[in-house]
């Protein structure tokens, strides 16, 4: 009696976590919530037992090539007609070095022997940068994937990294676009060493809000990068693109400063040799500097209510001034900005009117830009999405927008 109502109770506050953030488009059905609370329930029975997959190997594996598997198993909860594997793999961070990450691949149940399923990397948004905000850790890790079970009956292997430093401890991936292109990349690789599933070469990015950031990152990357695999197209929602116009943006309200505290952070361990001593110092205000680092603990998912809570004195005393004109800072956000040349594959935008997190005008900027430039664009600017929904809203036309892709 106890077990079931600790369930009830996860499965409760999960809902509620999942109708703020915005991973729900409409209110969802009796039938959806059942089966949503099937695979909570069944994650939750598991859920200790996950831990000891993201501890770090020992001894430390040796380099290997990226997309290389050190460690999988399987992962309950999977939709229904679907399996799923939680797997550590080798990838590479901005320096280039060697890394391990953590993520999911999932795919049809029925067997596929002949490598000609594509493969879907999907990207995830922001839920943290520390390591147990990684998306496959948690009691529910499908949930979140926006169109898992389209994809998934489109006979797609769909696989999610965590990003590096997420999961499994390592270095910083937050809006860091090598890394998370890499990371991405590579999961795509790994999917092809899962046997029985039929993973092929061919793949397309998917990815929403960060998730869209590394997508495009990856698609840029992808022919000199990963040139064995064949990405037939690019598919993002609400993209973080032009970072310096979105910080600037929303750097005066508690999820601007949320997300600051994450990129300040993830920057200023990356790129410690680029940046003055005391690198926070040099941008944030002295409570900024203090907190940042607090914020960069807590987790989107579940610890909302603390991020708010310390984000929401700092509104209008957060940053020294301008992060797009303070030295070392300015052109770190140029660096992780997706550049404006024209990407080698068709690219499929869905932006909400209403997000008020990634600004439409922003959005319409770099669409058009990559539209002059001689890309291949559908963008679809969707009235009533918000920076939540837009995703999900997205998904009839993204799926005919696969279906002619070659």
């Amino acid at each position: 009696m106890k077990e079931r109502s600790r369930r009830g109770a996860i499965f409760r506050r999960f809902i509620l976590a999942a109708l703020i953030i915005g991973a729900l488009s409409v209110a969802p059905s009796a039938a959806r919530l059942i089966d949503l609370g099937v695979r909570v329930g069944e994650g939750a029975a598991v859920e200790s037992a996950v831990a000891p997959f993201y501890l770090a190997p020992s001894p430390a594996p040796k380099a290997a090539a990226p997309g290389t598997i050190i460690r999988q198993e399987p992962v309950v909860g999977a939709p229904e007609g679907a399996k799923a594997w939680r797997v550590l793999y080798h990838s590479t961070d901005v320096d280039g070095k060697d890394t391990l990450v953590s993520g999911l691949v999932i795919a049809p149940a029925t067997p596929a022997s002949d490598s000609s399923r594509t493969v879907v990397s999907w990207a995830h948004p922001t839920t943290g940068t520390a390591p147990r905000c990684a998306p496959s850790s948690g009691i529910a890790p499908f949930v979140f994937i926006e169109g898992l079970s389209d994809l998934l009956a489109a006979g797609h292997v769909v696989v999610a990294t965590d990003y590096a430093g997420m999961g499994l401890a390592g270095p910083p991936s937050f809006l860091i676009g090598a890394t998370e292109a890499a990371n991405v990349l590579d999961i795509a690789r790994a999917a092809r060493l899962v046997e029985g599933i039929g993973a092929s070469n061919r793949v397309i990015l998917w990815g929403h809000s960060q998730g869209g950031h590394a997508s495009i990152f990856a698609a840029q990357r992808a022919p000199s990068y990963a040139p064995e695999l064949t990405v037939a197209g690019v598919a993002v929602a609400a993209p973080a693109t032009n970072l310096g116009a979105l910080l600037s943006a929303d750097i005066g309200d508690v999820s601007g400063v949320t997300i600051g505290a994450y990129a300040f952070t993830s920057y200023a361990e990356a790129y410690a040799s680029r940046l003055p001593g005391n690198p926070l110092a040099s941008i944030l205000t002295t409570a900024g500097a203090s907190a940042a680092p607090v914020m960069a603990k807590l987790c989107l998912l579940g610890q909302n209510s603390e991020l708010h809570t310390i984000a929401g004195p700092l509104i209008g005393r957060f940053v020294l001034g301008d992060p797009t004109k303070i030295p070392g800072w300015s052109e770190l956000l140029v660096e992780n900005t997706p550049s404006e040349a024209p990407l080698p594959m068709p690219l499929f935008v869905a932006q909400g009117a209403k997000d008020t997190l990634v600004r439409p005008e922003i959005t319409a900027a770099f669409v058009a830009a990559q539209t002059q430039a001689g890309t291949v664009v559908e963008s679809h600017v969707l009235p009533d999405a918000t920076h939540g929904t837009v995703a999900l809203d997205s998904m009839p036309n993204l799926m005919k927008w696969m279906g002619a892709l070659r």
